[in-house]
């Protein structure tokens, strides 16, 4: 479906934002990880044909959409990560207005997306006073008017208290049954359920790309635990990389991420995705080495 072949974007001279990147995608959640100047929105960016990259093809059922922008516009949905709402228009008027600006025909559509949203008890009330969950349910709502065959979704959960980030997980992850839905984040927790792919960033460039149980296999054997003295805690965090450290009245539980047993008594752990992740992080910058 949206293939990306060999991608670079540069700013100004010297900036590359995102440096020859390759994905193939096809239907279903794909999770876009990295840390904040990892490339993620520059690279969601020239997806959605805000931008153009440097270099490379972009290819919409193989469609050049860097030539041929218009062919993607038709069938996407894009939600930005700021996404702004107009103060005197309901939540009703609001989409309305988008739909008008998509060429929805269908007048119905604007009604039937708030329910989908579990807006529709606020139809009537201006969209400038939502909380900001509302706002990103708005957000989703105007990105599904025209029924688009790819969601573009840049850090959907930032800002949200755990009930709406949960309610959101879960919106996207009906939507991903039948659409592309591609969902930047730095938060591993806000996809681990939802996603059936993860790309990972950084500084620009794709580190690696595969399912979260694939991650979790290539982790295993590289995850330790151990209970250890105060004092045996400081000297080791100096010599290993710490995933997670919890003082207790027996002492320091830790998870460690380290190709070899890092201590005596440690023994392996069932890594999380996030340790996996981390984990594989550490081996490419040859920190566990």
């Amino acid at each position: 479906m949206l293939e990306i072949r060999n991608v670079s974007k540069t700013y100004g001279k010297n900036v590359r934002a995102v440096d020859d990147v390759s994905l193939s995608l096809d239907a279903g959640v794909v999770g876009l990880i990295g840390h904040n100047g990892a490339g993620k929105t520059s690279l969601m960016q020239m997806i959605a044909t805000l931008t153009r990259p440097t270099s490379g093809q972009i290819l919409f059922d193989g469609v050049d959409i860097v030539a041929q922008p218009d062919a993607m516009r038709r069938r996407l949905g894009y939600l930005p990560q700021d996404f702004g709402v107009y103060p005197n228009l309901s939540a009703l008027e609001f989409l309305q207005y988008f739909a008008t600006l998509k060429g929805v025909s269908d007048p119905r559509r604007p009604a039937q997306l708030l329910e989908q949203v579990n807006l529709h008890g606020q139809a009537a009330r201006q969209a400038s006073t939502f909380s900001g969950g509302m706002r990103r349910r708005l957000g989703i709502a105007q990105a599904l008017l025209n029924d688009p065959d790819i969601l573009v979704v840049d850090e959907p959960t930032a800002g949200l208290d755990p009930e709406e980030r949960l309610r959101f997980r879960h919106l996207l992850s009906e939507i991903g049954f039948r659409k592309l839905v591609i969902v930047s984040t730095h938060i591993v927790s806000d996809i681990e359920d939802m996603a059936g792919s993860l790309a990972i960033m950084r500084s620009g460039r794709l580190l690696s790309y595969g399912t979260p149980d694939s991650f979790i296999a290539q982790a295993r054997g590289q995850v330790w635990s151990a209970m250890l003295a105060p004092r045996d805690y400081e000297a080791l965090s100096q010599q290993v990389n710490v995933l997670q450290a919890r003082r207790s009245a027996a002492g320091v539980l830790v998870r460690i991420a380290h190709p070899l047993q890092p201590c005596a008594g440690a023994i392996p752990a069932e890594p999380t995705l996030e340790e996996s992740l981390m984990s594989q992080r550490y081996a490419v910058q040859g920190l566990a080495a």
